[in-house]
C-alpha cells in the first residue's frame, strides 16, 4: 500500500473518530445539565480543556505580537459564545438539530466568500434545511423557538472563530493558538459557571467535567490536526459536513433523542449544502 494511501486512511480514521468523540461528549455533557446546568458544564469543558490544551502546546511560547493580540481575544471569545450558547440550545431542542443549526456559522463563511452563481444552488439548501427545522408553534412535536435562536446565534460565533481565526496572523502551531482562544473563553465563562452554579459544584462532577473536555475538545481537536496533515482541505471539509447525522446518531445512542423524518432531510440538506460548498470553495483555489 502506498503511503499517501496509508496516510489518507489513516486521516479518515482520526477525523471519524473525532467527529464521534466530539459529538459524543456533548451527549455526556447534555446528561450533566440537570447537576450544574449549561452553565457549570461549559465551565468545566473550557476549564479542563484549556489547562489540557496549555500543558500539551505551551502557548506562552508562542504569544502573538501586540498587533495580533486582539484578534486572538475575539477568537477566544467567539470560542467561548460558540460553547456556551450552543450548551443553552441542545437543552431545548435534539442534539442532532442543534448542531445541524449551528452548521450554518461555517457554511455562511464558505458561501458568502464564494462569487459563483451555481453556489446559490448550495445556500437554497441550506435554506430549505434551515426552514424545515423552524419551529411550527401549532404541532405537538414543535421545536423550542428560543433552542432555534441560541443554535443559530452559536452559528454565528462560530462563523466568527473561523474568521479570527485566520486573522490572527500567528506563525505558530494551531495547536497554540487553539490553547490561547480556548484559555481567554475559560478566563471569561469559568467565573461565570461558578457563579451561576456555585452550590451545584461538588468532587463527583470533576471526573466527569475532565472527560467532557477530553471528549469535546482535547482529544478530537488532535485528532483533527493529525488529519489535517495527512488529507486534502477539501476532503476535510467534507467529511466535517457528516458532523450533525453524526451527532443525530450519537444523540439517539446515548441519550435516545429521536428525530421525525423532515428532521432527518433538513439535516441531509444542511449536509448537502456544506459538501457542496466544500467543493466550491476547492475549485476556486
Amino acid at each position: 500500500m502506498q503511503s499517501s494511501t496509508k496516510d489518507f486512511i489513516l486521516a479518515t480514521v482520526c477525523l471519524l473518530i473525532a467527529m464521534m468523540t466530539i459529538q459524543s461528549g456533548a451527549s455526556f455533557a447534555k446528561q450533566l445539565f440537570p447537576i450544574v446546568g449549561p452553565e457549570g458544564t461549559t465551565a468545566l469543558r473550557l476549564g479542563f480543556s484549556a489547562l489540557l490544551l496549555c500543558l500539551v502546546f505551551k502557548p506562552w511560547k508562542h504569544i502573538p505580537a501586540r498587533g495580533n493580540r486582539l484578534a486572538i481575544v475575539v477568537y477566544g471569545l467567539s470560542l467561548g459564545g460558540m460553547n456556551i450558547l450552543f450548551y443553552y440550545a441542545i437543552e431545548r431542542i435534539p442534539l442532532g438539530i442543534g448542531v445541524a443549526l449551528e452548521f450554518t456559522g461555517p457554511l455562511a463563511v464558505a458561501l458568502f466568500s464564494s462569487r459563483r452563481k451555481r453556489d446559490l444552488f448550495w445556500v437554497a439548501c441550506a435554506i430549505a434545511g434551515i426552514l424545515l427545522l423552524l419551529p411550527d408553534m401549532s404541532g405537538e412535536e414543535s421545536l423550542d423557538p428560543v433552542g432555534v435562536i441560541l443554535a443559530l446565534a452559536a452559528g454565528a460565533c462560530w462563523a466568527g472563530y473561523i474568521l479570527f481565526g485566520k486573522k490572527t496572523g500567528m506563525q505558530s502551531s494551531g495547536g497554540a493558538t487553539v490553547a490561547l482562544g480556548m484559555t481567554v473563553a475559560a478566563i471569561v465563562l469559568v467565573p461565570y459557571g461558578g457563579i451561576m452554579q456555585a452550590s451545584a459544584f461538588t468532587w463527583e462532577v470533576i471526573p466527569l467535567g475532565i472527560g467532557i473536555a477530553v471528549l469535546s475538545s482535547a482529544l478530537p481537536y488532535t485528532l483533527e490536526m493529525v488529519a489535517l496533515r495527512n488529507m486534502p482541505s477539501q476532503g476535510f471539509s467534507i467529511m466535517m459536513s457528516l458532523e450533525p447525522a453524526i451527532a443525530s446518531l450519537a444523540a439517539f445512542v446515548i441519550l435516545g433523542e429521536l428525530l421525525t423524518l423532515w428532521q432527518w432531510l433538513a439535516i441531509l440538506l444542511v449536509i448537502i449544502a456544506s459538501t457542496g460548498s466544500s467543493f466550491s470553495g476547492e475549485s476556486k483555489k
